[in-house]
Order: C-alpha cells, then sequence, then structure tokens
C-alpha cells in the first residue's frame, strides 16, 4: 500500500532587517548556475512526456484544479501577494496542487530547466498529473522575501523538495531550488521561474535511478 501523503512546509517571517537585505543582495550576485536549461531535445522529452501523462490520464484536470482553488483575499501590494504565497506553500502546492489560482495572470509564464509554457490553468493541470506519483513528500520553505535584484514588483522563495516516486524502482528526488515570483501592475503573478541546484540532466536522472544525490544542506 501506497505511504500517506506527508508535506511539511516550514515557513518563514518576511523581514526587513538590514543585516538580511546585504546579504541578499550578495545572494542576488551569487546564484548558482547549476540549474541551467536543458538542452532542447530534453525539453521537448519532457513536454512529450507530460503531454502522455495528460492523455492517459483518468483525472479530470479541470475539474481537479477548481475543486484545488484557493480563495483569494484582497491585493493591493507585493506584501499581499507574498503572505498569499506562503499560504500556498503551507499547502505544499507543489506537491498537492493546492493553490491560490486567481493570484496568477491568466497567460502566466511558468518555467524550470526542464519545461517552459504559459497558462495557469494548464499550471494546475500539470499539479494535477504529477500528484498521483509522490510517495511520502516534504516540502520545506526556507526563506520568502521581496526580490532587491529588482526595480519591478518581485518576490523570491527558496525551498527544499524531497519525494520518492511510485514507480517499480521507486526512484528518489531531492532538489533544492529558487522560485521567483515577477508581478505585474495589478499585483498578478506575470511569470512563475524556478531554478535548482542540480542540472536538469541530473534532476531527470534521479528518476531513472542514475543519481540519488541529496540536496546540500
Amino acid at each position: 500500500m501506497a505511504r500517506a501523503l506527508v508535506a511539511r512546509p516550514l515557513t518563514l517571517p518576511y523581514s526587513n532587517n538590514s543585516e538580511y537585505n546585504n546579504s541578499r543582495r550578495l545572494w542576488c550576485t551569487a546564484r548558482s548556475n547549476n540549474g541551467r536549461d536543458a538542452s532542447p531535445a530534453i525539453k521537448l522529452a519532457v513536454e512529450g512526456v507530460t503531454e502522455l501523462l495528460r492523455l492517459f490520464s483518468s483525472k479530470n484536470p479541470r475539474e481537479s484544479n477548481a475543486r484545488n482553488r484557493e480563495k483569494m483575499p484582497p491585493i493591493s501590494c507585493v506584501e499581499d501577494v507574498l503572505e498569499v504565497i506562503q499560504d500556498d506553500y503551507q499547502r505544499a502546492y507543489f506537491l498537492t496542487g493546492k493553490f491560490t489560482l486567481d493570484i496568477y495572470a491568466e497567460d502566466c509564464l511558468f518555467e524550470d530547466p526542464t519545461i517552459k509554457f504559459r497558462g495557469r490553468e494548464r499550471y494546475g493541470q500539470n499539479l494535477d498529473l504529477l500528484v498521483p506519483f509522490f510517495d511520502n513528500p516534504s516540502l520545506e520553505l526556507e526563506e520568502i522575501q521581496k526580490d532587491l535584484c529588482v526595480e519591478t514588483g518581485s518576490i523570491l522563495a527558496s525551498w527544499k523538495l524531497r519525494t520518492y516516486l511510485k514507480l517499480p524502482w521507486r526512484p528518489l528526488i531531492s532538489i533544492k531550488g529558487k522560485t521567483t515570483y515577477n508581478l505585474d501592475q495589478d499585483y498578478k503573478i506575470k511569470r512563475h521561474s524556478e531554478s535548482w541546484n542540480i542540472s536538469a540532466i541530473e534532476a531527470i536522472g534521479q528518476i531513472f535511478g542514475f543519481s540519488s544525490r541529496e540536496i546540500d544542506g
């Protein structure tokens, strides 16, 4: 019998502390290149696998996404958006598909080192496809702050994700990453961009059991 879903998020409070802000500026200039984009061939393969999962899924993604939609509170500033994102991390949205759909622009750009596409509905559908494959998953939010590297509204979150997959060889997926949320003038997220501490090749290798390196610290 598959293990029950266990998501253990850790949220850290918003801070205007000057010492933290100084360290954030250093972080901005030292972002790792380890999570660099995959080659076009790998991206095409990932998109193909995603479409196959969508084709053979017994779920109705649109209905499932509607059930998972969280009610959005009034939004009037970047800090309001940050709080909504924090709440979504408390729901471990990467792992459960339960996120606040309305905080995203309809044509929001979603990207990580292996895939890139537009559309918040499609993002919800992709999460719905992946959630059934997670076994004993854990998502920890390490930090979430307004991004000081850009002048326009932007939020930066760092996190750790660890899960086994419900495949015969039960591979371990272990990634440390950052997600940048770029906002438009209406405080909607127009870009949701992930970077990882491992390369796209290594991330895909984990699925096939070629790499099981634990995330650093």
